[in-house]
């Protein structure tokens, strides 16, 4: 892929960022906030005052004479997959940058943070179909190559298809991993809602829900022709009339409330951030909580 000179500094300064901030903020609490796959035997060392006595080996300590425990450590590597939304609806931007925007420095943070903590991360693009897949791996130049996909990937569609894109990843990951969703989430639960609850028995799922201000609440502004970025589908409103803003707000309510009952029952965490937001102070404060649980 030929890239411009624009696209080269922004991979360039997102890069040179997101390394600062994983190691100035992120490393230790993503750490501490995911299990590792399991308990492996590391060594046999002599017994000492306070060791638990549960952990004495007692075919060792038959043989020598002398008390001897086994030593366990958490298996740590893990397996990281970003799903980001690629669908149009995430061009969308009424601040400083569009929701895409936001996925894509907040992948990087991810990837950054899983290569740190020496875990593999893949990437998985998606509109209403795959746009794009990276395998997991463990590279610095894997993870320069997933923030090259993150800012200058040019999707072939713009629709969005959530659930195909859970079926896939319940498909291509034999093993259990860490699955961040990162996606605005506007279309409608009941389309994704057999796949997510799937995906979520074999895998820990994280919901990254994508807001901009303007999408929850209009401003009265009058008559103003708006176009569905997916669809092309165009219509005239009037942001001025009381009875449009009220219907407009609970429909956005009633997809919450649906989008967060389904989160519930799936038993996913979630975590909400806003393109006028602070995604760093957001991510730390979920991998703290993250923590402060397990």
């Amino acid at each position: 892929m030929l890239l411009s000179p624009d696209i080269l500094q922004q991979i360039r300064l997102l890069d040179l960022k997101t390394r600062r901030l994983v190691h100035s903020v992120f490393a230790g609490a993503y750490h501490s906030a995911f299990k590792g796959q399991g308990i492996a035997f590391e060594e046999v060392r002599p017994y000492e005052p306070g060791d638990d006595v549960r952990d004495i080996d007692w075919n060792v300590t038959a043989r020598t004479g002398e008390p001897y425990i086994k030593r366990y450590v958490e298996e740590r590597e893990l397996t990281v997959l970003l799903m980001v939304d690629a669908s149009a609806s995430t061009l969308f931007g009424s601040m400083q940058r569009a929701k895409r925007e936001l996925a894509a420095e907040m992948g990087a943070a991810l990837a950054y943070t899983a290569i740190r903590n020496n875990d593999r991360v893949g990437l998985l693009a998606f509109s209403d179909q795959i746009e794009l897949y990276l395998p997991p791996r463990k590279s610095r130049n894997h993870t320069l190559r997933i923030i090259r996909e993150l800012l200058a990937h040019r999707p072939e569609s713009k629709g969005t298809d959530i659930g195909l894109a859970l079926r896939t990843a319940n498909t291509i990951l034999k093993r259990g991993a860490i699955i961040f969703l990162l996606s605005d989430f506007l279309a409608q639960p009941k389309t994704y809602t057999r796949p997510l609850m799937a995906l979520a028995q074999r895998h820990d799922v994280i919901a990254v829900i994508l807001n901009d201000p303007r999408e929850i609440r209009w401003p009265k502004i009058g008559m103003v022709r708006v176009e569905d970025a997916e669809t092309g589908r165009q219509q005239v409103i009037d942001t001025s009339l009381a009875n449009w803003q009220a219907a407009y707000q609970q429909r956005q309510e009633q997809l919450r409330k649906g989008r967060q009952a389904l989160f519930r029952r799936a038993g996913i965490d979630t975590l909400e951030v806003s393109v006028n937001g602070d995604y760093i102070q957001a991510l730390s404060a979920f991998f703290h909580e993250r923590e402060r649980r397990r």
